[in-house]
Protein backbone atom coordinates (compact mmCIF):
# COMPACT_ATOMS: atom_id res chain seq x y z
CA UNK A 1 0.00 0.00 0.00
CA UNK A 2 2.99 2.35 0.88
CA UNK A 3 4.36 2.30 -2.87
CA UNK A 4 1.80 3.05 -4.75
CA UNK A 5 0.96 6.27 -2.31
CA UNK A 6 4.78 6.75 -2.81
CA UNK A 7 4.68 6.58 -6.02
CA UNK A 8 1.55 9.12 -6.42
CA UNK A 9 3.70 11.46 -4.41
CA UNK A 10 6.41 11.44 -6.47
CA UNK A 11 4.79 12.12 -9.74
CA UNK A 12 2.94 14.53 -8.43
CA UNK A 13 5.86 16.19 -7.52
CA UNK A 14 7.52 15.59 -10.68
CA UNK A 15 4.36 17.00 -12.33
CA UNK A 16 4.60 20.69 -10.25
CA UNK A 17 7.89 20.53 -10.97
CA UNK A 18 8.23 20.67 -14.95
CA UNK A 19 6.87 23.83 -16.01
CA UNK A 20 9.87 25.42 -13.97
CA UNK A 21 12.12 23.16 -14.74
CA UNK A 22 11.21 23.49 -18.73
CA UNK A 23 11.09 27.36 -17.88
CA UNK A 24 14.77 27.59 -16.40
CA UNK A 25 15.89 25.21 -18.86
CA UNK A 26 13.94 27.23 -21.71
CA UNK A 27 15.12 30.73 -20.91
CA UNK A 28 18.30 30.52 -18.45
CA UNK A 29 20.23 27.17 -18.89
CA UNK A 30 20.19 26.98 -23.01
CA UNK A 31 20.71 31.07 -23.20
CA UNK A 32 23.78 31.01 -20.86
CA UNK A 33 25.40 27.80 -22.44
CA UNK A 34 25.29 29.54 -25.45
CA UNK A 35 26.46 32.61 -24.42
CA UNK A 36 29.25 30.04 -22.97
CA UNK A 37 30.02 28.85 -26.63
CA UNK A 38 30.38 32.21 -27.99
CA UNK A 39 33.39 33.02 -25.40
CA UNK A 40 35.05 30.47 -27.28
CA UNK A 41 34.67 32.15 -30.54
CA UNK A 42 36.31 34.85 -32.28
CA UNK A 43 34.40 37.97 -33.93
CA UNK A 44 35.11 36.23 -37.56
CA UNK A 45 33.75 33.00 -36.79
CA UNK A 46 30.80 34.65 -34.62
CA UNK A 47 27.87 33.24 -36.88
CA UNK A 48 29.53 30.20 -38.53
CA UNK A 49 30.09 28.38 -35.08
CA UNK A 50 33.86 27.83 -36.46
CA UNK A 51 37.04 29.08 -35.18
CA UNK A 52 36.94 27.86 -31.27
CA UNK A 53 40.00 29.96 -29.14
CA UNK A 54 40.81 31.34 -25.98
CA UNK A 55 41.78 34.38 -27.62
CA UNK A 56 39.27 36.69 -25.29
CA UNK A 57 40.51 35.00 -21.98
CA UNK A 58 44.34 35.29 -22.98
CA UNK A 59 43.66 38.70 -23.69
CA UNK A 60 41.69 39.46 -20.37
CA UNK A 61 43.95 38.16 -17.96
CA UNK A 62 47.09 39.59 -20.27
CA UNK A 63 45.97 42.96 -19.73
CA UNK A 64 46.58 44.57 -16.14
CA UNK A 65 43.56 46.94 -16.63
CA UNK A 66 40.78 44.55 -17.26
CA UNK A 67 42.12 42.52 -14.14
CA UNK A 68 42.39 45.81 -12.14
CA UNK A 69 38.68 46.90 -13.27
CA UNK A 70 37.83 43.29 -11.94
CA UNK A 71 39.44 43.36 -8.65
CA UNK A 72 37.50 47.22 -8.36
CA UNK A 73 34.72 45.59 -9.04
CA UNK A 74 35.00 43.20 -6.37
CA UNK A 75 36.37 45.81 -3.55
CA UNK A 76 33.00 47.96 -4.68
CA UNK A 77 30.66 45.31 -4.16
CA UNK A 78 32.23 44.58 -1.01
CA UNK A 79 32.24 47.62 0.14
CA UNK A 80 28.16 48.11 -0.94
CA UNK A 81 27.29 45.09 1.29
CA UNK A 82 29.40 46.20 4.65
CA UNK A 83 27.27 49.72 4.34
CA UNK A 84 24.10 47.86 3.81
CA UNK A 85 24.91 45.45 6.75
CA UNK A 86 25.72 48.29 8.87
CA UNK A 87 22.16 50.11 7.87
CA UNK A 88 20.19 47.45 7.49
CA UNK A 89 20.47 45.05 10.43
CA UNK A 90 19.00 47.71 12.82
CA UNK A 91 16.06 47.83 10.49
CA UNK A 92 15.75 44.57 10.25
CA UNK A 93 15.79 44.10 14.00
CA UNK A 94 13.64 46.43 14.42
CA UNK A 95 11.22 45.77 11.87
CA UNK A 96 11.12 42.26 13.49
CA UNK A 97 10.37 43.04 16.72
CA UNK A 98 7.13 45.05 15.88
CA UNK A 99 3.88 43.73 15.89
CA UNK A 100 2.64 42.08 12.73
CA UNK A 101 0.38 45.43 11.51
CA UNK A 102 3.34 47.96 12.13
CA UNK A 103 5.84 45.53 10.59
CA UNK A 104 3.34 45.03 7.45
CA UNK A 105 3.31 48.89 6.87
CA UNK A 106 6.68 49.47 7.28
CA UNK A 107 7.71 46.72 5.52
CA UNK A 108 6.20 48.45 2.22
CA UNK A 109 8.28 51.64 2.88
CA UNK A 110 11.11 50.07 2.80
CA UNK A 111 10.33 47.62 -0.19
CA UNK A 112 8.44 50.73 -1.77
CA UNK A 113 12.04 51.71 -3.74
CA UNK A 114 12.25 48.31 -5.50
CA UNK A 115 8.62 49.29 -7.59
CA UNK A 116 10.72 52.12 -9.03
CA UNK A 117 12.56 52.03 -12.67
CA UNK A 118 16.04 51.64 -12.16
CA UNK A 119 16.61 54.44 -14.91
CA UNK A 120 14.21 56.21 -13.35
CA UNK A 121 15.61 56.52 -9.93
CA UNK A 122 19.66 56.79 -11.32
CA UNK A 123 18.21 60.17 -13.33
CA UNK A 124 16.83 61.22 -9.62
CA UNK A 125 20.31 60.74 -8.39
CA UNK A 126 21.67 63.02 -11.39
CA UNK A 127 19.77 65.53 -10.38
CA UNK A 128 20.40 65.52 -6.71
CA UNK A 129 24.02 64.90 -7.43
CA UNK A 130 24.89 67.16 -10.58
CA UNK A 131 26.69 70.37 -10.34
CA UNK A 132 23.70 72.78 -9.92
CA UNK A 133 21.55 69.87 -8.32
CA UNK A 134 19.89 69.84 -4.92
CA UNK A 135 23.41 68.80 -2.72
CA UNK A 136 25.18 71.31 -3.99
CA UNK A 137 22.51 73.72 -3.75
CA UNK A 138 22.12 73.11 0.27
CA UNK A 139 25.99 72.76 0.95
CA UNK A 140 26.63 76.61 -1.17
CA UNK A 141 23.76 77.88 0.83
CA UNK A 142 24.90 76.55 4.21
CA UNK A 143 28.20 77.70 3.38
CA UNK A 144 29.93 74.55 3.59
CA UNK A 145 31.42 75.06 0.46
CA UNK A 146 31.93 77.99 -1.73
CA UNK A 147 31.09 76.67 -5.38
CA UNK A 148 29.32 73.73 -6.33
CA UNK A 149 31.30 70.95 -6.22
CA UNK A 150 31.89 67.64 -8.97
CA UNK A 151 29.76 64.36 -6.67
CA UNK A 152 28.91 63.05 -9.78
CA UNK A 153 31.37 61.04 -11.77
CA UNK A 154 33.22 59.57 -8.83
CA UNK A 155 33.57 56.32 -7.22
CA UNK A 156 32.09 57.78 -3.68
CA UNK A 157 28.67 58.62 -5.63
CA UNK A 158 28.55 55.13 -7.43
CA UNK A 159 28.71 53.41 -3.98
CA UNK A 160 25.94 55.54 -2.61
CA UNK A 161 23.33 55.09 -5.13
CA UNK A 162 24.16 51.11 -5.45
CA UNK A 163 23.68 51.42 -1.45
CA UNK A 164 20.53 53.07 -1.57
CA UNK A 165 19.22 50.48 -4.58
CA UNK A 166 19.86 47.43 -2.67
CA UNK A 167 19.27 48.31 0.84
CA UNK A 168 15.91 46.46 0.73
CA UNK A 169 17.48 43.34 0.08
CA UNK A 170 19.57 43.52 3.28
CA UNK A 171 16.70 44.69 5.70
CA UNK A 172 14.27 42.19 4.27
CA UNK A 173 16.95 39.28 4.72
CA UNK A 174 17.49 40.15 8.17
CA UNK A 175 14.15 40.97 9.06
CA UNK A 176 12.88 37.26 7.75
CA UNK A 177 16.03 35.43 9.86
CA UNK A 178 15.12 37.59 13.19
CA UNK A 179 11.22 37.47 13.56
CA UNK A 180 12.31 33.42 13.96
CA UNK A 181 14.39 34.66 16.98
CA UNK A 182 12.34 34.40 19.93
CA UNK A 183 12.59 37.41 21.93
CA UNK A 184 13.11 35.12 25.55
CA UNK A 185 15.97 33.90 24.47
CA UNK A 186 17.10 37.48 25.04
CA UNK A 187 15.10 38.08 28.13
CA UNK A 188 16.64 34.93 29.72
CA UNK A 189 20.71 36.57 28.47
CA UNK A 190 19.11 39.44 30.43
CA UNK A 191 18.43 37.39 33.73
CA UNK A 192 21.76 36.19 33.43
CA UNK A 193 23.10 39.46 33.62
CA UNK A 194 24.43 39.85 29.92
CA UNK A 195 24.11 43.60 28.73
CA UNK A 196 23.18 44.31 25.30
CA UNK A 197 26.15 43.81 23.48
CA UNK A 198 27.02 40.66 24.79
CA UNK A 199 23.34 39.62 24.01
CA UNK A 200 23.61 40.85 20.44
CA UNK A 201 27.61 39.21 20.07
CA UNK A 202 26.74 35.92 21.47
CA UNK A 203 23.16 35.44 20.63
CA UNK A 204 21.63 37.26 18.35
CA UNK A 205 24.53 37.65 15.23
CA UNK A 206 25.12 33.72 15.64
CA UNK A 207 21.44 32.93 14.98
CA UNK A 208 20.90 36.03 12.84
CA UNK A 209 24.24 34.59 10.49
CA UNK A 210 22.15 32.82 8.03
CA UNK A 211 20.12 36.23 7.02
CA UNK A 212 23.07 38.16 6.94
CA UNK A 213 25.11 35.58 4.90
CA UNK A 214 21.94 35.50 2.31
CA UNK A 215 22.19 39.83 2.56
CA UNK A 216 25.12 40.01 2.03
CA UNK A 217 25.39 37.93 -0.92
CA UNK A 218 23.02 39.06 -2.87
CA UNK A 219 23.64 43.02 -2.33
CA UNK A 220 27.34 41.64 -3.08
CA UNK A 221 26.25 40.10 -6.62
CA UNK A 222 24.01 42.70 -7.67
CA UNK A 223 26.38 45.24 -6.88
CA UNK A 224 29.42 43.54 -8.93
CA UNK A 225 27.44 42.76 -11.68
CA UNK A 226 25.19 46.37 -11.67
CA UNK A 227 25.74 48.33 -15.27
CA UNK A 228 22.95 50.93 -15.48
CA UNK A 229 24.41 52.80 -12.23
CA UNK A 230 28.10 52.85 -12.80
CA UNK A 231 27.49 53.75 -16.78
CA UNK A 232 25.31 56.96 -15.67
CA UNK A 233 26.35 58.17 -12.21
CA UNK A 234 30.31 57.42 -12.99
CA UNK A 235 30.23 57.75 -16.40
CA UNK A 236 34.09 57.04 -17.87
CA UNK A 237 35.37 57.59 -14.68
CA UNK A 238 34.29 54.80 -12.93
CA UNK A 239 34.98 51.11 -14.73
CA UNK A 240 33.14 48.10 -13.55
CA UNK A 241 33.03 44.79 -15.33
CA UNK A 242 29.37 45.17 -15.72
CA UNK A 243 29.35 48.35 -17.26
CA UNK A 244 32.22 46.83 -19.62
CA UNK A 245 30.48 44.04 -20.67
CA UNK A 246 27.41 45.88 -21.57
CA UNK A 247 29.65 48.23 -23.63
CA UNK A 248 31.57 45.08 -25.56
CA UNK A 249 28.05 43.60 -26.54
CA UNK A 250 26.25 46.44 -27.06
CA UNK A 251 28.37 49.29 -28.31
CA UNK A 252 31.11 47.45 -30.25
CA UNK A 253 29.49 44.44 -30.70
CA UNK A 254 32.15 42.12 -29.72
CA UNK A 255 29.61 39.37 -28.26
CA UNK A 256 32.65 36.93 -27.55
CA UNK A 257 34.79 39.41 -25.46
CA UNK A 258 31.88 40.06 -23.67
CA UNK A 259 30.55 36.67 -23.18
CA UNK A 260 34.12 36.10 -21.86
CA UNK A 261 33.92 38.97 -19.54
CA UNK A 262 30.60 37.82 -18.04
CA UNK A 263 31.87 34.20 -17.33
CA UNK A 264 34.86 35.57 -15.92
CA UNK A 265 32.53 37.66 -13.66
CA UNK A 266 30.10 34.57 -12.83
CA UNK A 267 32.82 32.25 -11.64
CA UNK A 268 35.15 34.44 -9.93
CA UNK A 269 31.79 35.74 -8.29
CA UNK A 270 30.51 32.65 -7.24
CA UNK A 271 34.10 31.63 -5.74
CA UNK A 272 33.55 34.28 -3.79
CA UNK A 273 30.88 34.11 -2.27
CA UNK A 274 31.18 30.29 -2.00
CA UNK A 275 34.23 30.80 0.08
CA UNK A 276 32.64 33.53 1.88
CA UNK A 277 30.11 30.64 2.93
CA UNK A 278 32.73 28.44 3.72
CA UNK A 279 34.30 30.67 6.45
CA UNK A 280 31.05 31.48 7.90
CA UNK A 281 30.05 28.28 7.98
CA UNK A 282 33.57 26.97 9.84
CA UNK A 283 33.31 29.98 12.33
CA UNK A 284 29.99 28.80 13.29
CA UNK A 285 30.68 25.38 13.47
CA UNK A 286 33.58 25.89 15.95
CA UNK A 287 31.94 28.88 17.62
CA UNK A 288 28.82 25.93 18.57
CA UNK A 289 31.15 23.27 19.62
CA UNK A 290 33.16 25.59 21.87
CA UNK A 291 29.73 27.05 23.53
CA UNK A 292 28.70 23.40 24.31
CA UNK A 293 31.95 22.51 26.01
Amino acid sequence: MKEPVLNRRLATAVLLLAPMVLLLTGFLVVPVLQLLRSSFLTSSHLLDGSGFSLAQYIRFFSDSYYSSVLLETFLDGVVVSLICLILGFPVGYSLARLSPLARRWRTIIVILPLTLSLVVMVFGWLIILGRNGLLNSVFVRLGIFSSPQQFLFTRPAVIVVLVQQFLPFMILSIMSVVTQISPVLEQAAANLRANRFVTFRKIIIPLALPGILVGFNLVFVLSISAFVTPRLIGGSRVAMTGSLIYERMMAELNWPSGAAMAFILFVSGLGFTAALNALAASRLIIGSRRYAL
